[in-house]
């Protein structure tokens, strides 16, 4: 568990829905029938409403040129600066953010500062990463870093990230809820996390040696610690008990793991079509993700020759990827990761059934939980 775990029980605050604001459970404005949960794409489409008016008066603050790369990077703007209408991702963490509000029998307004937070921390991570990986392609559409620069992308993340800590500060245009205890120091330690998952990260591709536990602390830290502020963080904001917030927290932590194994098994077997991403685009840049180090470490002659093909100093051509995600699954480590991918989300609903949440927030948090695990972009 992150060390932060303690912040968060002072999180929390009495909170009063207001007369415009649907009680916790029942249906917002567009939504589904009252009493009755919604599907994921519905779930979705009602956190980007609540999200993305205030996600770009976030991005509005920035100064211009970082303004118009994040503007660039969320898929508002083309590179010419014109309107448009490309994907913005699907905001997984603030969904999570908000519903997690509900489910404490908070409304997710009260939640808003902590979605959006989470939606510019975790975009910052995206900017810096497709830096890293020397990713061309993201949503289907250029990487910032592509068309503006490395340097430029970069500061943009950094303006990002300042811009998320400044919307739980109260500051940013729209931001009426004010920072509550510990909220900064929350996320603060969340990023930290992540930024060491990614350090990890990379220093993995330079060894041939990366274990299996190591590989799963890295995407602990990655992937989880953002996921399970970001539960955790919506739970203050909707005035949950510290026993509900720790819940959600950890409820989060094991989705964030799920999450990356479902994301490392799409960047071998994902279709260029839904991910926006080339064919076999983590073997080409000989990524260390938990599939290929099940099969590195799995004692199997697939594993060894994948080993003899990945670790060599040549770079691996479009053949010898297709060959290395043949043998991966030959070792059994596709299986693995389904499988375990499947396990975490058991054990998440299980710390999100001992959060003792409202009835129809929950259903909707196992919802997206299940949309998580079983995606396919």
């Amino acid at each position: 568990m992150p060390v932060w775990g303690d912040d968060l029980g002072v999180l929390r605050c009495d909170h009063h829905p207001p007369p415009d604001d649907p009680e916790p459970g029942a249906s917002p404005p567009g939504g589904r029938e009252p009493g009755g949960a919604r599907s994921a794409a519905e779930i979705l489409a009602w956190s980007r409403g609540l999200l993305d008016p205030a996600l770009r008066d976030a991005v509005e603050t920035l100064p211009g040129t970082m303004r118009g790369i994040a503007a660039f990077h969320f898929g508002w703007l083309d590179e010419h600066g014109r309107p448009a209408s490309g994907a913005s991702g699907k905001a997984i963490r603030p969904a999570l953010a908000l519903l997690a509000a509900r489910a404490v029998g908070g409304t997710a307004e009260s939640a808003l500062p902590a979605a959006v937070a989470a939606e510019l921390a975790h975009n910052f991570s995206l900017l810096h990463d497709d830096v890293m990986d020397g990713d061309l392609t993201r949503r289907h559409r250029p990487t910032a870093w592509t068309v503006y620069g490395t340097s430029a992308a970069v500061l943009a993340g950094d303006a990002l990230l300042a811009a998320a800590f400044e919307v739980l500060a109260g500051e940013a245009p729209g931001g009426a809820s004010p920072a509550l205890p510990g909220a900064v120091r929350a996320l603060a330690r969340a990023v930290i996390e992540l930024v060491e998952g990614q350090s990890a990260d990379l220093a993995f591709e330079e060894r041939g040696d990366v274990t299996l536990d190591e590989c799963v602390a890295m995407a602990n830290r990655k992937t989880g610690a953002l996921l399970g502020a970001s539960c955790a963080l919506g739970a203050a904001y909707g005035g949950g008990t510290p026993d509900q917030t720790a819940h959600l927290r950890a409820f989060g932590e094991r989705l964030g793991l799920a999450f990356q194994l479902v994301d490392d098994l799409l960047g071998i077997w994902g279709d260029p079509a839904a991910t926006g991403k080339a064919v076999h685009a983590d073997l080409h840049t000989r990524k260390k993700s938990l599939p290929v180090v099940a099969a590195l470490t799995s004692d199997t002659p697939a594993g060894a020759e994948l080993a003899h093909l990945y670790l060599r100093d040549e770079p691996l051509t479009p053949a010898d990827a297709a060959h290395a995600a043949t043998l991966i699954d030959a070792a059994g480590a596709r299986t693995w990761a389904a499988a375990h991918a499947n396990t975490l989300l058991t054990t998440a609903l299980e710390d999100l059934t001992a959060a003792a949440p409202t009835p129809v927030p929950a259903t909707e948090l196992k919802t997206l939980a299940h949309l998580v695990a079983t995606r396919n972009h």
